[in-house]
């Protein structure tokens, strides 16, 4: 039944925060855009981006017991993708975004950070492959896979979300619209489609557009199809990020209802001030999702279960 018909899920937040700088000693804070990978039994692993000391972000990842989730089985004790060579699009920072297992490989989408110079950054998607079951991932390309083009100029093309439905590879991205000033960049979300996971048509199909002059930024969609249905959770703007939902029959034209996204800040604590870049996935016959909180997951990430109503 769809969202239009009745509130489909109301999230629990469940005690959990998790940071990988507890554990290992590359990374002393963030624990951003979270997404999991089924290991074996309840066992997932949590690839995010952790920053070190020169505030750069690096992936890694902690093993959790989803019988206990806050209870950390395994983590990386290094990185398992790093900055790329200087002068490259990722040399200031790599996040990831999504995962896609085929034919024995595990493809890590993600965000590679590069210093602006008069805007005060560039976030362009890139692809990275692990042969080893993601205990490390080495770069497909050294340029990214969402470079600019005519009508996306402003290397914010980034954040991908990644299904392969028979052979084609769809893709809801975000997509920078201009820069307001030097520290604020506006974005939305945008669809494209591959037949080989890596090269890309553009420019993309708008999906998720602003709802009003005051919403600046549209982030980090995470799509499942479920029962024919497109179901996207995102972050939305105004003044800090909040929880949004939408819907769609064809992956392409979306419905918003954000009133009806289930979770939102807590009254205090890590996630008070705003909540973001869901990751939500299934595991027997439950809904999970991990988020950050506030300062874009400076303390860590959380998870929250589903209730059905």
């Amino acid at each position: 039944m769809s969202v239009r018909e009745k509130l489909m899920y109301n999230w629990e937040k469940l005690p959990v925060l998790v940071r990988l700088q507890d554990f290992c000693k590359w990374g002393v804070s963030h624990g951003m855009v979270p997404l999991a990978q089924w290991r074996q039994g309840d066992i997932y692993r949590v690839y995010f981006s952790s920053r070190d000391d020169k505030n750069r972000s690096l992936i890694g990842y902690v093993e959790l017991d989803l019988n206990d989730p806050g209870h950390v089985t395994g983590f990386s004790k290094k990185p398992v993708l790093g900055l790329g060579e200087m002068g490259c699009f990722d040399d200031n920072g790599v996040t990831p975004s999504w995962l896609v297992e085929h034919e024995g490989k595990t493809y890590l989408y993600y965000i590679g950070w590069n210093k602006g110079s008069v805007v005060r950054m560039s976030l362009v998607a890139g692809l990275a492959v692990s042969h080893d079951q993601g205990e490390s991932f080495q770069r497909v390309w050294n340029v990214p896979i969402l470079d600019r083009v005519h009508e996306e100029p402003y290397l914010l093309n980034t954040g991908p979300c990644v299904l392969k439905e028979g052979d084609i590879w769809k893709m809801w991205y975000v997509c920078g619209v201009k820069w307001v000033n030097p520290d604020l960049p506006k974005y939305h979300i945008r669809y494209t489609e591959s037949h080989d996971g890596l090269h890309w048509q553009r420019p993309g199909k708008v999906c998720i557009d602003f709802k009003d002059e005051q919403e600046c930024a549209i982030a980090r969609p995470c799509v499942l199809k479920e029962d024919g249905i497109y179901k996207m959770w995102y972050s939305a703007k105004g003044d800090q990020y909040r929880m949004g939902y939408a819907e769609s029959t064809n992956g392409l034209d979306w419905k918003r209802y954000d009133e009806k996204a289930g979770i939102a800040v807590s009254p205090s604590g890590w996630d008070s001030e705003m909540i973001e870049y869901a990751y939500v996935f299934n595991h027997k016959n439950k809904k999970y999702m991990l988020y950050n909180g506030n300062n874009y997951g400076f303390d860590g990430f959380g998870m929250a279960v589903a209730k059905e109503q």
